[in-house]
């Protein structure tokens, strides 16, 4: 049944190729990399991507393995202490993003996630670090990102302008994909030969790479969008301009679902690692690195549209719905990996769909703040989510988290299905 439903799924991404694209690839897939400022941001990128997702899997072993008893609950506080800022600060992130220059400001952001990486790296590997550090340095890291993320995702227009946008979306979530296969096994074996501390460290340096592609662009051939006039009720406008589009509003809601209770990764890896199949950090880095290998796929795939369309993310939904089903049944560790790779492919085609929509969707001088509700939900639904997530795994078992994740996705499938059932001649 599974594969069934897997290959439909690939034979219509791969029949949702550009128009003229003769199929056999990689012009097209990559087209945005024949743009100067972009080649230089995708290698940055990567560069720190793997960083990123080697430090992801570094804290997650940490909390879960090193500094409590496999306490599922207190990884669940560190990613709500990690993501919640993003929706605590949504009224001010997408405005900063809409009215500063986002290069500037993501030199900014940057160096310091930077810093804080060096900080927390240097506490482990000297030994002094506590379960409150890690809560500490989660909640910084956080309020960051809250300013970095939405600046990041528009400053994707700024480097490709709206013709290319759909496919560099697709591109960096390859390079973010890219980064979770080639970091956490990175990590694992970092972990188990030096220690978890190493991660960290090696997280830090890797902010070098996207600090010297920000500061090597050619300002000039930036799209610049213009800066929106300062007006009363500014902050409001990206709330109200999406609470007026139907389209809008159910991808987010759909995204809601998803993101809240089927994005829990760090919870549904690392305890079914540790508890289920009681594995070591290698098997545990390699078991995300899996899921990054189908979610790789995933954004390649997409890479190769003209564009999002609802059906597939709809599909991708409801794909990633019965994957994690099928995972929470999955008998064995090799088993258990394999499930994961369809979940990576589904996952990706369902997020970056709901991102290239609401970014193709909105207008130019709202996109900041309408990505800023974009991430808030992406991101910031997860303190909602983990704990909850967490205390079933800790409560009921990780097999049943993971169907928590599975009716999360079908449902996010039935509201997607809802809307085209309704607006049928727009969807």
């Amino acid at each position: 049944m599974i594969a069934v439903m897997l290959r439909r799924l690939l034979a219509r991404l791969s029949r949702s190729d550009p128009p003229g694209s003769t199929g056999a690839a990689p012009a097209g897939a990559f087209r945005s990399l024949r743009n100067r400022n972009y080649r230089l941001w995708a290698v940055g990128a990567f560069v720190s991507n793997v960083g990123t997702w080697m430090q992801r899997t570094a804290q997650d072993w940490l909390v879960l393995a090193e500094l409590t008893p496999h306490n599922a609950t207190a990884v669940g506080i560190v990613m709500a202490l990690q993501f919640g800022p993003s929706l605590v600060f949504l009224p001010v992130t997408g405005w900063v993003a809409d009215r500063v220059d986002r290069r500037k400001l993501l030199l900014v952001t940057q160096g310091a996630m930077g810093v804080l990486a060096l900080a927390l790296g240097l506490l482990t590997v000297f030994g002094a670090v506590q379960l409150w550090h890690v809560y500490v340095f989660a909640l910084l890291l956080g309020c960051i990102t809250a300013f970095d993320a939405p600046a990041r995702q528009a400053f994707v227009t700024d480097l490709v302008g709206t013709s290319d946008l759909a496919n560099a979306v697709a591109l960096n979530s390859m390079s973010f994909q890219a980064g979770r296969m080639v970091g956490p096994a990175v990590a694992g074996v970092l972990i188990a030969s030096f220690g978890t501390g190493w991660s960290f460290l090696c997280n830090a340096l890797s902010f070098a790479g996207v600090l010297a592609s920000l500061s090597r662009l050619r300002v000039s051939e930036l799209h610049r969008t213009p800066t929106p006039a300062h007006e009363r009720g500014s902050l409001a406008d990206g709330l109200r301009y999406v609470w007026h589009r139907e389209d809008l509003k159910t991808v987010l809601a759909m995204l809601f679902l998803v993101a809240t209770f089927g994005l829990n990764f760090p919870i549904f890896i690392s305890t079914m690692a540790v508890s289920v199949f009681r594995v070591d950090a290698n098997a545990y880095g390699l078991l995300s690195s899996m899921l990054a290998v189908g979610s790789l796929i995933g954004a390649l795939l997409s890479a190769r549209r003209a564009g999002p369309r609802m059906p597939l993310l709809i599909g991708g939904a409801a794909m990633f719905g019965v994957g994690c089903a099928v995972a929470a049944m999955m008998p064995s560790y090799v088993f258990f990996a394999a499930a994961l790779v369809v979940i990576g492919i589904a996952s990706q085609t369902f997020m970056v769909g709901a991102n290239s929509t609401v970014q193709i969707g909105s207008d130019p001088a709202l996109r900041g703040r309408v990505m800023a509700i974009y991430l808030a939900i992406s991101l910031g639904s997860t303190p909602l989510g983990a704990p909850i997530v967490g205390w079933v795994a800790d409560t009921f078992g990780p097999r049943w988290a993971l169907a928590v994740a599975a009716a999360a996705g079908l449902a996010a499938a039935f509201v997607g299905r809802r809307y085209v059932m309704r607006f049928r001649p727009t969807a």
